[in-house]
């Protein structure tokens, strides 16, 4: 399994069919703002399952959430002419997620896993809902959803949803206003609730399965990216790249580490640096010597991630599920697929791979300034110490950071409080697995700038040996905006821009350029 998510940086238009796109296509629509089309299969699928539950409801069958109450009220039965009330009373009194709102991308990707997990026609609802969340993302409204107090689903669903039907708020101008006007100024008319529909898009794993998308892809790059840091920290330790040897990593039945061990070696070729100081020493700390080792670990975690939230997208986590038998007859399933597990404890993977991670490239940047591990480079790296402190208190902010990331990788989904007077037990806390994983992996992406910035710095004293023309290539994009620092001044700009090169990939895009896509 070999990851590659660059494509989603250019495609424009992502077309649904079967609903099951790729982890690029869905960063391209959330992220980077593709435009979302439905094709006439999706279409016809839709309005296919929707007419299937108008026959269950005109035979008067008993279905959960449309004939009769939500969670523990499902012992009361709600008559066919209540059954629009019924949805929206779900959507009001549901919105009652709290604190800091979902950001425009978080929003976007949990519009897109709601159209995501109806539209594979098994939901019942109407193809009309799903054409105005369709476009709510091509024009970019961004509905205001608190962003905690979940434990999987329902309350900040409900906040989009409030908006969907003009009772909520959409961002404007960087604020949330009153949803009407603004769907009335673009053209949309603000959605009223049918039967199920309430519950569909409030249901199942939509949000858990979107910011564990989000964090899925960011981890992505931040490996690659970690990657990249550790060769330039190779480079500033002057490692033995003897440790690379693949006769070693065959040895070891991890293809992981053994990628790993091969992206090193291809971007540490032809480095002058390395050869002089190949045979230095009889071998490095582990920082270096266990380096291929440490990222293959926690590359293995992203990929096992991978496939599970992938397989959760392509799925359907709603509850009940409408299935065809036959032409003209079928059954409406009441069932558990909206339990996030699956999904939450792979976010939980996906903070641990982040943690593992962290204290190897925070171990790098602080052997890099610590004259007492450093073989000679100067205290803190700068050439007048004491009066300056140089790259002292970067690898503070790296050892906080890394902290954070810790305590983040502690696991979620090992917890349950049950809701719902015990009706709804155990739950998967999975909502806040799949948030935290997202903040873990932007933390991290934080470290490892910090040690492509210090390494930047030291290898300056190395001079006038060169590092390997990939990682020159690297040094001199970097030098045209972050001059050496000789005293003392504000690094702090130089660390965000470092840190907006590693989240944007610029460069990975420069290391490919010369060396070819990198394994992972």
């Amino acid at each position: 399994m070999n990851l590659s998510v660059k494509a989603a940086r250019s495609i424009t238009s992502v077309t649904l069919t079967d609903c099951k796109p790729t982890l690029e296509e869905f960063i391209a629509v959330a992220k980077f703002g593709a435009k979302l089309e439905f094709s006439d299969q999706m279409k016809e699928t839709v309005q296919a399952n929707r007419r299937l539950l108008d026959k269950f409801l005109e035979e008067g069958r008993i279905i959960y959430g449309v004939t009769t109450g939500f969670g523990e009220n499902v012992r009361y039965t709600i008559s066919p002419e209540d059954a629009t009330t019924l949805q929206e009373n779900i959507v009001r009194t549901h919105s009652v997620a709290v604190g800091e709102p979902l950001d425009r991308v978080q929003a976007r990707a949990v519009m897109l896993m709601t159209i995501l997990n109806a539209g594979k026609g098994h939901s019942g609802i109407r193809l009309s809902t799903l054409e105005l969340v369709r476009q709510m993302l091509n024009k970019d409204l961004i509905p205001f959803a608190p962003g905690e107090g979940s434990v999987g689903y329902l309350g900040v669903e409900a906040h989009l949803v409030m908006a969907y039907i003009g009772e909520g708020k959409i961002f404007q101008d960087g604020r949330p206003v009153p949803a009407l006007p603004v769907l009335e100024a673009n053209g949309l008319k603000p959605l009223v609730l049918s039967y199920k529909e309430g519950l569909t898009m409030l249901n199942g794993t939509i949000t858990v399965t979107a910011l564990g998308l989000l964090a899925l892809y960011e981890s992505i790059t931040a490996m690659q990216n970690m990657e990249l840091a550790g060769a330039m920290c190779y480079e500033a330790l002057r490692g033995t790249t003897k440790a690379l040897d693949p006769r070693i990593h065959g040895a070891k039945r991890h293809e992981e580490q053994a990628s790993s061990a091969r992206n090193l070696s291809r971007m540490l070729a032809g480095s002058q640096i390395g050869a002089k100081y190949i045979d230095a020493k009889v071998q490095d700390a582990y920082v270096l010597r266990s380096m291929a080792h440490i990222h293959g670990a926690a590359k293995k975690l992203v990929k096992e991630a991978c496939e599970v939230i992938v397989n959760e997208m392509h799925s359907i986590s709603d509850n009940p599920e409408i299935f065809a038998e036959g032409e003209d007859d079928g059954a409406a399933l009441m069932c558990g697929n909206f339990d996030g597990s699956f999904v939450g404890s792979h976010a939980d993977m996906i903070a641990m791979a982040c943690a593992i991670a962290g204290n190897l490239v925070e171990r790098g940047t602080d052997r890099m300034v610590n004259r007492n591990l450093n073989d000679g480079l100067p205290a803190f790296l700068v050439s007048n110490p004491g009066l300056n402190s140089g790259f002292m208190i970067p690898q503070y902010t790296a050892a906080a950071l890394v902290n954070e990331i810790k305590h983040l990788a502690i696991p979620v989904t090992i917890d349950s409080i049950s809701t719902c007077a015990n009706q709804e037990d155990p739950v998967s806390m999975a909502y806040y697995a799949s948030k935290k994983a997202g903040t873990a992996v932007r933390k991290l992406q934080y470290v490892i700038a910090i040690e492509i910035y210090v390494a930047l710095q030291a290898m300056e004293f190395l001079k006038p040996l060169e590092p390997s023309p990939a990682i020159a290539k690297v040094r001199d994009f970097l030098r045209e905006t972050i001059p050496f620092v000789d005293n003392d001044r504000f690094l702090y700009p130089d660390m965000e821009y470092i840190f907006d090169r590693v989240q944007d990939c610029s460069l990975i895009d420069i290391l490919e350029k010369e060396l070819g896509e990198l394994e992972f």
